[in-house]
């Protein structure tokens, strides 16, 4: 089962962002973007970011040489902090953003995989076969350098190019305080998501230890 999804997720990961990437560039230097600037702005948007850093996950356990692809994305600090980030995906996207724009066609398959299919899959693979008991509370630090950088990066990058890739980072419309209170919202969600994470994982290592438990108790 854990291998299946990891699987699926790695191929349906993969076809979204090359699809999307494949619609989004023309569409952008069609706005004005150069194809330089078209590639930052795909680059641009925490959903790509961790989309892609989910496919570098399974790509890492599916190697037949034994984590030979991608090795730093194949041990359970970053698994499971892949798994936080691309909860927050799912989260912020269904709560907040799915409403400001009405996506068509190409842009609708690739909005649905990549907001809603990708986290779903992932998740599932994590619970089912990521998760061992090993994450420690302090990796909740580590995980937090993610989040954080990409807001330093949107913001620093706003001024520059005119633009933000989420409406609620947009100090110029709506404000330092309101980015302020929109971007302190979603660090204390991350850092819950994490927390639950966490236990979850402590849980399920608890679980998977029981049978061995009961094996060796059972031994004279």
């Amino acid at each position: 089962m854990g291998r299946f999804l990891q699987i699926a997720g790695l191929v349906i990961g993969l076809i979204a962002l090359v699809l999307q990437f494949a619609i989004t560039i023309p569409a952008s230097m069609a706005a004005g973007r150069s194809f330089l600037g078209s590639i930052v702005f795909y680059f641009s948007f925490f959903t790509i970011l961790t989309n892609i850093a989910a496919s570098m996950v399974h790509a890492s356990l599916l190697s037949p040489t034994g984590y030979a692809w991608f090795p730093a994305f194949a041990g359970p600090r970053v698994r499971t902090g892949v798994a936080v980030a691309i909860t927050l995906v799912f989260i912020i996207y269904a709560t907040v953003l799915a409403g400001l724009w009405q996506p068509q066609g190409l842009f609708l398959l690739c909005d649905i995989l990549l907001h809603y299919v990708t986290p779903f899959v992932f998740v599932i693979w994590w619970l089912v076969a990521g998760a061992d008991g090993t994450t420690r509370w302090r990796d909740i630090s580590w995980w937090m350098i993610y989040p954080l950088a990409y807001l330093a990066y949107a913001l620093i990058r706003a001024p520059f190019a005119g633009e933000v890739p989420y409406p609620f980072l947009d100090v110029a419309k709506n404000g330092a305080a309101s980015v302020a209170v929109s971007a302190s919202g979603v660090t204390v969600l991350f850092i819950g998501l994490s927390v639950l994470a966490v236990l979850i994982d402590h849980g399920i290592g608890r679980l998977r230890a029981k049978p061995a438990t009961r094996v060796q108790s059972s031994r004279p």
